[in-house]
C-alpha cells in the first residue's frame, strides 16, 4: 500500500508539472460557470429553483465532460511509462504492478474530485450569490458530485483498459477516443432509436437493464430521474418512474462498471510483456 501512495504522490505532482491539475480545474469551471450563468435564465418563466436548474445543467455538462477527462488523464497511464522507459525502471524497483496500477489510480482520481469539486462549487457559489437558496437542494447537489466522481472512475478504470492493451500512446488515444464516443453518444442514439421503432413493445425490464448497462446512462438517471425537482425541470420524471430504477440500483450498476474495469485492466497489465 505504501508504494501505491508513492505512485499516487508521484502521479498528482506529475499533474501539476503538466498543468493538468490546472487545466482540468479551469475547463470544469468554466463550463460550470456558465452554465450557472445561462442556466438561471429561464428560472423565472417556469418558477423551478435555480440550484435544481443548477444540477440539470452540471449534470448534462458531466455526462460529457467528466468521461473525457478521465479518459484523458488515463489513456496513456501504462504505454505511456512503457514508451518513455519509466515503466521498467518503476517495477524494478520493489512495486508490484498491483501497486502501480492502484497508485495511478488513485493519483488520477484525486485530480479528477479536485477538478469536479472545484467546477461544481463555484457554480454554486455564483447561483448562491446570485440570491438563490438552497432549498433541499443539497441532496441533489452531493447525489452529483458523488456520482459524478464514480463516473470518472469508471472511465479512468477504462482508460487504464485502453493503455494495458495497446503499444502505442497514438493507439492508446484512438481507443479512448473509441470508448467515448461508443459508450457516451452513440450507446444513446441507439438506445433511443430502438425506444422508438419498438416503442412499448419492448419489455420494461429491458429498458431497465439497457440503461443499468450503461455508466453515462446510470448517472444520469441518478440525477435527473431521482429528484423530483431535477426529473420536472429535465423532463425525466416520468421515465424515471417507468424504469423503476432505484439509485442504489444505478450506484451499484456504476460499481460493478468499476471493478469490472479495473480487474480487466489488471489482467491485461499483469499479461503484459515490459
Amino acid at each position: 500500500m505504501n508504494a501505491a501512495l508513492v505512485i499516487a504522490g508521484q502521479e498528482i505532482m506529475n499533474g501539476l508539472r503538466n498543468r493538468w491539475v490546472l487545466g482540468a480545474c479551469l475547463l470544469m469551471i468554466t463550463f460550470s460557470l456558465a452554465l450557472a450563468t445561462l442556466g438561471s435564465a429561464p428560472v423565472g418563466i417556469v418558477g423551478a429553483r435555480p440550484v435544481a436548474v443548477l444540477v440539470v445543467s452540471l449534470a448534462s455538462l458531466s455526462t460529457l465532460l467528466v468521461p473525457m477527462l478521465a479518459l484523458l488523464l488515463a489513456h496513456d497511464a501504462v504505454v505511456g511509462e512503457a514508451e518513455r522507459g519509466t515503466l521498467l525502471l518503476t517495477l524494478s524497483y520493489p512495486v508490484s504492478r498491483r501497486a502501480f496500477l492502484l497508485g495511478k489510480f488513485m493519483g488520477h482520481l484525486a485530480i479528477l474530485a479536485l477538478a469536479i469539486v472545484t467546477g461544481f462549487a463555484a457554480a454554486t457559489a455564483l447561483v448562491l450569490w446570485r440570491g438563490a437558496a438552497l432549498d433541499g437542494d443539497a441532496g441533489a447537489l452531493a447525489h452529483l458530485a458523488l456520482s459524478a466522481l464514480l463516473l470518472g472512475a469508471v472511465f479512468l478504470a477504462l482508460g487504464y483498459v485502453a493503455s494495458s492493451l495497446v503499444r502505442e500512446r497514438s493507439t492508446a488515444a484512438a481507443l479512448a477516443i473509441g470508448l467515448w464516443l461508443v459508450i457516451v453518444l452513440v450507446y444513446d442514439l441507439a438506445l433511443l432509436a430502438l425506444l422508438v421503432d419498438a416503442g412499448e413493445a419492448l419489455p420494461k425490464a429491458l429498458v431497465a437493464a439497457a440503461i443499468a448497462a450503461n455508466p453515462v446512462d446510470a448517472f444520469r438517471l441518478i440525477n435527473l430521474g431521482m429528484n423530483e425537482a431535477t426529473a420536472l425541470i429535465s423532463g425525466m420524471e416520468a421515465a424515471g418512474r417507468a424504469v423503476g430504477l432505484s439509485a442504489a440500483t444505478l450506484y451499484g450498476a456504476l460499481m460493478a462498471w468499476l471493478l469490472a474495469a479495473l480487474g480487466l485492466a489488471w489482467v491485461l497489465f499483469r499479461r503484459r510483456e515490459l
